[in-house]
């Protein structure tokens, strides 16, 4: 009985073996049933968010219908990737149109830990046919200051490190990488043949003929003065109030992700020499924020700050902040902005009879990255069956939370995401089920705690009486 336990145990081991090795091996013969006929690739390194457009030309050289295109990224990047986008070019010069398409991570990875990701194509590939695609993907936290400590009268010079070429599994014929600097002030760069460097604007390539992952690592140490203004935790509440209001709390905690700043700071210095002074520190932001904002407030732990202006339109309110102080590389700020929306400019009833709140995902302030947000949509008091819809993948969980004349508490629907770029501003929206007769409650419960105060006032006064 035991050999025979064996010999099955061997087989199934055999098998799933077998299995595992052809599905890698036709994995791998899918990459070279196409090829990158043309690409290029822009790299925008003007602030810390950085932008990269790539356009590709795939051909199917195979035999066989190619339904996906893949995607490359080397492992250091994956972590640092907020935003993956893909179209298809359709149509010429200005009748063309761009057709969005799904992306989503495919496993396994490539060698040397490389990330794939698949773009699924509206129209198989078969033998011979090609597709023009257009590819955004963002990066954050990819600049690395150095010095990694300056001075208050330095300029902040950063590394950006990637390749010359493209990480695809596919064989390129011909492709080229332009790389946009904040400035001409670029005090190195790796030289490979060929590289242009004119402007702000570093050329590497035309390659022709690069074979499938092919790589060739550069470094390009240049000037950066941009805000490195980084949320590490923003923590919204948006309390919905069937009375009329819409309460939003946005809870910041800011740091300034640059270089870090050295020796003492001089406000003297400051103010003096504000062109030369601390040029990659920053002492406002802008918010913007919906139309028709109210009651609009903004302190720290010490108090409301008065040094902020708002500016109201019909299509959009902006308001600009300063700090109580200007952030250097290092320095953290906390602090609250609060505001009050009309509820019928956000809340809304469904065909099906449920109501939905429809708001806009994302940190206000502009040109900021947010490692972590987390937003908190507290639903009026008897809501059932929370649900949510948003353009990305997000984290969810239900918490409940009490306030003043609560008699069961209030759900709150919580989502979270990291590594949130002001691409992810897009609306998103809550759905719920109300009672209207629930209204009723919080009326309900403040005439039994006056009824409960007056009979209190009335036993205190016969009390009174019977003493005198």
């Amino acid at each position: 009985m035991e050999p025979q336990v064996r010999m099955r145990d061997a087989l199934a081991f055999f098998l799933v073996v077998s299995l595992s090795l052809l599905r890698r091996s036709s994995f791998a013969l899918s990459h070279h049933d196409l090829q990158i006929v043309h690409a290029e690739r822009r790299i925008d390194l003007a602030s810390h968010i950085i932008k990269v457009f790539l356009t590709l030309k795939v051909e199917n050289t195979g035999t066989s219908i190619a339904s996906e295109v893949l995607l490359s990224f080397p492992p250091n990047q994956v972590g640092n990737l907020a935003v993956l986008k893909a179209s298809a070019v359709v149509g010429k010069r200005k009748k063309k149109a761009y057709l969005s398409l799904d992306v989503k991570p495919k496993l396994p990875d490539g060698p040397n830990g490389a990330k794939y990701f698949s773009i699924s194509l509206l129209n198989p590939l078969s033998m011979g046919e090609s597709v023009a695609l257009e590819v955004l993907y963002i990066l954050t936290h990819s600049l690395e200051p150095f010095p990694a400590e300056i001075s208050q009268s330095d300029s902040q010079l950063v590394y950006y490190r990637d390749s010359a070429v493209i990480l695809s599994p596919y064989h390129i014929k011909h492709q080229t990488t332009f790389i946009k600097t904040p400035s001409t002030k670029v005090e190195s760069y790796t030289r490979l043949e060929p590289t242009n460097h004119a402007g702000i604007e570093l050329k590497y390539g035309p390659y022709d003929e690069q074979p499938p992952y092919s790589f060739s690592p550069i470094i390009v140490h240049f000037e950066n003065n941009h805000p490195f203004a980084v949320v590490e935790e923003l923590v919204r509440r948006v309390e919905i109030s069937h009375w009329g209001s819409l309460q939003v709390t946005d809870c910041y905690k800011l740091i300034h992700a640059g270089a870090r700043h050295k020796g003492v700071f001089s406000r003297v210095e400051y103010q003096s020499r504000p062109s030369l002074s601390g040029v990659s520190s920053f002492k406002n932001l802008l918010a913007r924020l919906p139309p028709r904002v109210h009651s609009v407030y903004y302190r720290d732990e010490i108090g409301n700050i008065s040094s902020s202006h708002l500016r109201l339109d019909s299509k959009k309110s902006e308001l600009e902040i300063e700090p109580r102080y200007p952030l250097f590389g290092g320095w953290k700020a906390t602090f609250v902005i609060g505001y009050g929306l009309p509820l019928e400019d956000f809340v809304f009833e469904s065909p099906d009879g449920r109501r939905y709140l429809n708001f806009t995902f994302g940190c206000p302030l502009i040109e900021t990255v947010v490692d972590k947000l987390i937003i908190k949509v507290i639903l009026p008091e008897g809501s059932k069956d929370p649900s949510f819809v948003a353009p990305f993948s997000l984290q969810q969980r239900l918490e409940t939370s009490y306030s003043y004349l609560d008699v069961v508490g209030r759900t709150v629907v919580v989502l979270e995401k990291e590594n949130v770029v002001p691409e992810h501003n897009l609306p998103f929206q809550v759905y719920y089920k109300f009672n209207p007769i629930f209204m009723l409650a919080e009326p309900l419960m403040l005439v039994i705690k006056l009824l409960e105060k007056f009979q209190s006032v009335l036993e205190q006064i016969r009390v009174i009486r019977q003493l005198t």
